[in-house]
């Protein structure tokens, strides 16, 4: 059975080795080869590439996703939504997600990887029922993670309730890089033998141990994988797409994908990444294998991001401290998947509670809004003193966080229907409001020279 892989340079790839920062512009130049070297689908959306657009690239998110699709003829755009957290770091109402799906299909969107970091199916559902609704290609994610409670049998149940709940596949999102090989082979084995969904395995390089374990999921019967090409591959990111052809080429599983587009494609992505090389945006720290991430369970981008709060704080020499109060941290919570927003949340948590010197004498809202309960069930009991240390005898909910959020898209179209010229608007207004407002103020302002030229012909000048 052949292999399908799904080219992941384009969001995942430039998101874990620096930032998200490719523009639509380098976008752009690649993807037509890209369309046209036989790939299952390529990941060009979501993730944290619409917040980065608005927040530092200055461009529309949504202009990128209709000019990938005006491109992309051949391939299947695929796109990552974090459940009821869209694509941002709240939970929205029902209606802004059913409105989300809706646009992001209309706008050229064809599969949709919804996950929840907690794995609580109830954050998924509203996602699910409306990418169904509106034709789009439904894949669930379980995000993988290992701890006491995350075994192979929960794995199972997971994909089980998964697959009822309406699921056309399935992807094991080990965002953190350790799902180890033996590991995968049994895991996609017995998966394969409780459900019918084709199975999709996302990994990272982090590690070092990402080809190995493809290879073993290829041998377990994993219908598909995600790999970068070349220049976004490896280090935080994952596997390389031609080393993986190459290595399948000429077995049942081999993948057919083009070389010699391949080869194109990597050449264009070769001088995107020299430029953010030049100018300091691609860490080469990134690049290299950190074992250490196996023992952590730090992923990627949760790393860079460790190193960048440490670095900014002058203590850049703590880092090792904060990855060993990592786990600490995690225990405590109920053992959290490291995957966003909890892998933010969890690593800056650590980071205070090493600065400090004390542990939850500082404490973000965001771990005090989880301990309430508004980001689900976690998976496994909350340390009770750690949570009384932070939020006392305060009450915590148990119901779906979204039931207590009442509908906020009419709202906010009203609210800003001066300055929103579509629902696309409205949605990106919904998600970040003021990067959103400060980014439409600038896409809609008349620019100085059009003013010139009005006011010379007004005045019968040249």
């Amino acid at each position: 059975m052949a292999v399908k892989i799904v080219e992941t340079s384009l969001r995942d790839g430039h998101q874990s080795l620096f930032a998200t920062r490719m523009n639509t512009e380098e976008v752009l130049s690649v993807i037509k080869d890209m369309d046209d070297a036989g790939y299952h689908a390529i990941e060009v959306w979501g993730g944290a590439t619409f917040d980065s657009c608005l927040r530092f690239l200055n461009e529309d998110p949504w202009e990128r996703l209709r000019q990938a699709k005006a491109l992309c003829k051949k391939t299947k755009l695929q796109m990552l939504f974090r459940g009821q957290n869209i694509l941002g770091y709240r939970h929205y109402a029902d209606d802004v997600v059913e409105k989300f799906v809706q646009k992001s299909i209309e706008n050229g969107i064809d599969i949709i990887r919804i996950f929840d970091a907690l794995n609580d199916i109830r954050n998924l559902e509203c996602a699910v029922k409306a990418t169904k609704k509106y034709g789009g290609e439904c894949q669930i994610a379980l995000s993988y993670t290992t701890s006491p409670v995350h075994t192979v049998p929960y794995y199972v149940e997971l994909a089980q309730k998964i697959e009822a709940l309406g699921a056309d596949s399935l992807c094991i999102k080990d965002m953190a890089g350790v799902l180890l090989p033996n590991d995968a082979y049994e895991l996609i084995k017995a998966l394969k033998k409780n459900t019918k969904l084709p199975i999709e395995l996302h990994t990272h390089c982090t590690g070092g141990i990402a080809e190995m374990t493809i290879l073993k999921a290829v041998e377990a019967g994993v219908d598909i994988i995600d790999c970068a090409l070349s220049p976004l591959a490896g280090g935080t990111s994952q596997p390389c797409t031609e080393s993986i052809n190459y290595a399948l080429k000429g077995t049942k599983y081999d993948p057919k994908l083009n070389t010699e587009c391949l080869d194109k494609a990597a050449a264009t992505l070769g001088k995107v990444k020299a430029k953010y090389l030049k100018n300091g945006t691609l860490n080469p720290k990134v690049l290299s294998f950190n074992p250490n991430i196996l023992k952590y369970q730090v992923p990627g981008g949760m790393l860079s991001n460790l190193i960048s709060q440490l670095d900014g704080q002058g203590a850049s020499d703590k880092l090792e401290a904060v990855l060993k109060e990592v786990p600490e941290v995690r225990k405590d919570m109920g053992y959290p998947p490291l995957v966003t927003p909890l892998s933010q949340m969890v690593g800056t948590q650590a980071v205070m509670n090493i600065i400090s010197g004390e542990r939850y004498k500082l404490v973000p809202k965001e771990i005090k809004d989880y301990l309430h309960g508004k980001y689900g069930t976690a998976p496994a009991p909350i340390d009770e003193d750690a949570r009384k240390k932070i939020i006392g005898d305060d009450e915590v909910i148990t119901c779906r966080p979204a039931d207590l959020l009442a509908p906020e898209f009419e709202s906010l179209k009203e609210k800003y229907k001066d300055i929103a010229k579509s629902d696309e608007d409205v949605l990106s207004i919904a998600l970040f409001e003021k990067v959103a407002l400060d980014f439409l103020n600038k896409k809609y302002a008349p620019e100085p020279e059009d003013e010139i030229e009005e006011f010379n012909v007004v005045l019968g000048g040249n």
